[in-house]
């Protein structure tokens, strides 16, 4: 019995002190944990900056590697500077208080018309073209205005640039050509729209444009022409109550580059002020552009003029040929004929379609006449000598053996010596004897009574002298042709070359 109770105690005492063991060894392992944990709290500060440390060197080293890749190797000391845009504290919207204005209205609303100054420098004419009349201009329009509603403070007094992103937020004047077909702003590589603004509220607004716009033109002397071509800018909404353009430098206001043309002089830029008015929204301020175009000669005269003189020219050659060499004589007529009609043609075809005579034409068709008349002069030469030669035939023995149509199957023409024609009298000594004769009569008697003495008119007797001897039609050809045509130049460049 006492054995049995002493294993029991003794079980209990083990159990106890097994108890005791887990607590104590539990007590050790929350303390354990608790120090562990401060430890951790303790390093986190210490590993968070020293990771984004070494982030920021790697940063930094990449930055430099690629610098020096775009510099050669060699790092700008330039970028070492801190970027002054990183000081502003506000931005250029807030700056110039963009949120706090209605930028749809104009400046001044409800009060005088704003004064809005213009500038321009013509860089280049692109072109201009007679048949569209029309012109090609590439200029600079620079525009200067007050908005006070831009006014910011600043302490050095300088002006702000900006580009074409904000232009959109405020409000600019509105601008247009009058006339232009077409215009646009250039826009490589960025738009070419400059916008600066003085801490006072004044504006400088700049743009590069290329318009396109109506010259009328007149052609009444072309090519001796001189055209007087102008560019007018004025406002589309805002009329001369609410908006007035003016040149802001008067004369020196308009400003250009050395502008050579192929075809034109370019003379007398001058800027000049107008008003155009319109029934519905009344009186606008209009601005002119005005240039003189005087048109180079020296072209025309190459395609022109001189290959038209020298179909004329060429035309009186046959006057020199022989009256019977009908098909030399017929095929040069016809070439220059056909020469001048393309020529004219030519012309035509590079001038617009107006309904007045034109300076090239009267040239051009003047000498087409010149030519023509020429054709015309071969056929009546020809014409007499054939009815001249019938006449010989009618009066004259034909041999049996003549063949007429074999005679005129060369060239047309009957031939004296194809034939054996008697010898006509001589008129001289006839003409003399029948003279005397008379005069030997009218010593005698004189006419009887109701005799009527006609006689013959001068014009008609050397017209019937010509026609008699048609070689004659082209001797006083090879002087009346040049000195008509002369004539007619003389005239011409004396009244369109002044």
């Amino acid at each position: 019995m006492w054995h049995s109770l002493g294993e029991t105690l003794t079980q209990r005492e083990e159990r106890l002190g097994s108890s005791r063991l887990s607590s104590t060894s539990l007590t050790m392992r929350l303390a354990l944990l608790a120090f562990r944990l401060m430890c951790l709290a303790w390093l986190w500060p210490l590993t968070h900056n020293s990771s984004h440390s070494a982030k920021k060197r790697r940063h930094k080293e990449h930055i430099g590697e690629s610098t020096k890749q775009k510099h050669g190797g060699r790092v700008d000391l330039k970028l070492k500077k801190l970027d002054s845009t990183k000081s502003l504290l506000i931005k250029s919207e807030q700056l110039l208080r963009i949120e706090d204005h209605d930028f749809a209205m104009r400046p001044g609303f409800g009060g005088s018309a704003i004064p809005v100054g213009i500038d321009v420098q013509v860089e280049s004419i692109d072109g201009i073209s007679e048949v569209n009349m029309d012109f090609t201009m590439t200029l600079y329009l620079r525009h200067y205005w007050q908005d006070d509603r831009l006014a910011f403070p600043s302490s050095s007094n300088k002006s702000r640039t900006f580009d074409a992103r904000l232009v959109k937020k405020i409000w600019v004047p509105d601008v247009f050509f009058v006339h232009s077909k077409r215009s646009f702003i250039h826009d490589t590589t960025m738009e070419n729209i400059m916008l600066r603004v003085f801490p006072d509220g004044n504006i400088l607004y700049s743009v590069r444009i290329t318009v396109t716009a109506l010259c009328s033109m007149d052609f009444s002397s072309f090519p001796l022409d001189t055209q007087n071509c102008s560019l007018e800018l004025e406002s589309y909404a805002y009329n001369e109550n609410d908006l007035m353009l003016y040149w802001k430098n008067g004369n020196d206001s308009l400003r250009t580059d050395e502008i050579v043309l192929s075809q034109f002089f370019v003379e007398n830029f001058q800027p000049s002020f107008g008003l155009a008015f319109y029934s519905s929204t009344g009186w606008y301020n209009r601005l002119y552009i005005n240039f003189l175009l005087r048109r180079h000669i020296f072209f025309f005269m190459l395609q022109t003029y001189f290959p038209t003189m020298l179909m004329v020219m060429l035309s009186w050659v046959s006057f020199w040929i022989d009256r019977r060499a009908v098909p030399a004589r017929v095929s040069l007529g016809i070439t220059t004929v056909l020469t001048m009609s393309t020529i004219i043609t030519g012309v035509s075809a590079s001038m617009p379609q107006v309904s007045y005579v034109k300076a090239v034409d009267i040239y051009l068709w003047a000498s087409f006449l010149f030519v023509f008349l020429s054709v015309i002069e071969y056929a009546a030469v020809n014409y007499f000598t054939t009815v001249e030669e019938m006449k010989r035939l009618r009066k004259a023995k034909i041999p049996d053996s003549y063949d007429a149509n074999q005679a005129m199957a060369f060239d047309g023409c009957f031939h004296d010596n194809d034939i054996d024609l008697t010898p006509f009298p001589d008129t001289t000594s006839t003409s003399n004897t029948e003279r005397n004769t008379q005069s030997r009569n009218s010593t005698v008697s004189g006419p009887t009574e109701g005799t009527r003495l006609r006689r013959k008119h001068p014009l008609l007797q050397n017209l019937s002298f010509i026609m008699s001897n048609s070689y004659m039609i082209d001797s006083y050809s090879r002087v009346i042709f040049p000195l008509a045509y002369l004539l007619f130049n003389i005239i011409y460049w004396s009244m369109y070359a002044s």
